[in-house]
């Protein structure tokens, strides 16, 4: 049994741990591997080609200015014409009358925004309607706005 005086130190132990082998310090000297191999470099010059082709798409020449022109021409020539909703869209954002049903219902055509600082936009609904709601028990009736297509309206 060991005894305190011919116990091995704990700075002897401590250095035995931290001791490398000469077959181990003889590895590490060898050249390393190079991390990246000829298909990483690769993979890595594709990105860069993607990444720089996504960032100079520009989208302003798909659409030319005369399109973009008469586009918002016809749009602010509708602008404060009264329309009559002829399609069966129902509309939740409405407090007083939750899951309204908009079809057969008259508006105010109040804004197109297809077109954002003479740029076309992809505004899947582009119309902004205003409607107003008689409400029993209110002598206003309620303002609302909805987005439409134009499919989804005639002109009166």
């Amino acid at each position: 049994m060991p005894t305190a005086a011919n116990a091995p130190s704990s700075s002897a132990n401590a250095a035995s741990i931290f001791r490398r082998s000469r077959s181990l310090c003889l590895r590490t000297t060898a050249a390393p591997r190079s991390v990246f191999t000829p298909t990483a470099a690769a993979a890595v010059v594709k990105r860069a080609i993607s990444c720089k082709a996504t960032l100079t798409t520009d989208v302003s020449r798909l659409s030319t200015p005369e399109a973009v022109e008469s586009k918002e021409v016809e749009a602010a020539v509708k602008i404060g014409a009264r329309i009559r909703v002829k399609a069966p869209v129902k509309v939740f954002h409405v407090a007083k009358a939750p899951g309204l049903d908009l079809c057969g219902m008259e508006g105010v055509i109040r804004q197109y925004v297809g077109f954002y600082k003479g740029k076309r936009v992809s505004a899947n609904l582009p119309y902004k309607i205003e409607f107003l709601l008689p409400v029993e028990g209110n002598e206003k009736p309620i303002k609302f706005f909805a987005h439409l297509r134009e499919d989804d309206f005639e002109v009166l």
